[in-house]
């Protein structure tokens, strides 16, 4: 039993990050390509939350209820899906508003001297 996980390491680890991160990675690309708002984002990886909590649960053995391991659960699903908006988001404003802005890193765009 650890902190962040309830069962192993492999199972939060191929759960949580590979599978829920991965579900979470594609929202926060679909989502920004669309336009939308971070805290529409957030509460879709609150719900997301709660599925990879009930994966937990009914593959594991995992406890369903436990306001712990859907915190840390949620808290990593949330990280992984602004990662996902946040590169998309670059990629949008450089390639739609190329006469305005460079890319000046993977997270960030400056706008052209």
């Amino acid at each position: 039993m650890g902190i962040f996980w309830e069962n192993s390491f492999t199972t939060f680890l191929f759960v949580t990050v590979i599978i829920g991160g991965g579900a979470g990675y594609l929202a926060g690309r679909s989502l920004a390509s669309n336009w939308r708002p971070v805290p529409q984002l957030i509460f879709y990886m609150l719900l997301l939350g709660l599925a990879v909590r009930f994966f937990h649960f009914a593959l594991f053995e995992g406890t369903l209820l436990s306001l712990q391991y859907y915190v840390v659960d949620t808290l990593v699903l949330i990280g992984i899906s602004l990662l996902g908006y946040r590169l998309t988001r670059v990629s949008q404003m450089v390639a739609q508003y190329r006469w305005l802005y460079v890319r000046s890193g993977p997270f960030t765009w400056r706008e052209k001297q």
